[in-house]
């Protein structure tokens, strides 16, 4: 089982995890998912996580300490003080910020490889600098754009990581075919009724031959990805027939 936890200020926003596959994979015992109060962590009174930037400027900056104690204590067979002079955690502490490296599919199965996960959410101007120099081992960010907080994105992160694990499609394998998991965009999809106000589902997907209809697809793919997103050809592995396609693509033949 995968264990993630989540650092924020707004735990109430998180009730999108309580729906569909992942509401399904936390019943199934497949991921484990914490929300952590950062309030809860802070002392004084009045329990304040945010103070004004030194140096003047516009905006609040969340506190150091409440969110180091708070990740000391979720994770308390570690110690983690003087990250990054000792070795790292044996888990991700990971700050969702838009200062992050871009979030991609091929992260979301890197992060599906471990146990446990620890998502802190960025709010208001950003965090102390010494939570990303001590603390965290990872930021990411799901886009260039700003947003009110790290919630969403870590919403973000939880679905297209929980979605990887084993079981949590139901279908084995499901998970290899969509968009961006083999380098390419997923090519269009069908259902029922085969004819809809004149616009009929292409006669391969229903001749019921295996073979023509997986090559139909990874033609789809490959034109869906050479029309919409070409830069991603440039990494993706193709196979000698996927690069004759692409050739018939160009020379529009195809």
């Amino acid at each position: 089982m995968m264990r993630i936890d989540i650092l924020t200020l707004l735990p109430e926003a998180f009730t999108y995890l309580n729906y569909s596959i992942l509401q399904r994979a936390q019943t199934a015992g497949l991921v484990d998912i914490h929300l952590h109060y950062l309030r809860d962590f802070a002392t004084g009174r009045h329990r304040i996580t945010d103070e004004p930037p030194f140096g003047g400027g516009g905006g609040m900056v969340l506190k150091p300490d409440p969110i180091f104690t708070a990740v000391e204590n979720i994770l308390q067979d570690h110690q983690v003080n003087d990250h990054p002079l000792t070795p790292s955690p044996p888990h991700p502490i990971i700050l969702m910020t838009p200062q992050g490296r871009p979030f991609t599919q091929s992260i979301a199965q890197e992060l599906a490889q471990h146990k446990r996960l620890l998502l802190i959410c960025g709010r208001y101007e950003g965090v102390d600098e010494r939570v990303r120099q001590r603390l965290v081992t990872d930021e990411i960010s799901i886009g260039d754009y700003v947003l009110t907080g790290g919630e969403l994105a870590a919403m973000v992160v939880v679905d297209a990581v929980v979605r990887l694990l084993p079981g949590a499609l139901g279908a084995e394998g499901a998970a290899e075919t969509d968009s961006h998991a083999t380098g390419l965009l997923e090519g269009p999809h069908y259902t029922k009724p085969a004819n809809f106000r004149g616009w009929e589902v292409p006669e391969v997907l229903r001749s019921g031959h295996a073979g023509q209809i997986a090559r139909w697809r990874r033609q789809e793919a490959l034109r869906r990805t050479w029309d919409r997103r070409p830069d991603l050809l440039l990494t993706a592995v193709l196979s000698e027939e996927d690069k004759w396609f692409l050739g018939q693509l160009a020379a529009g033949e195809a």
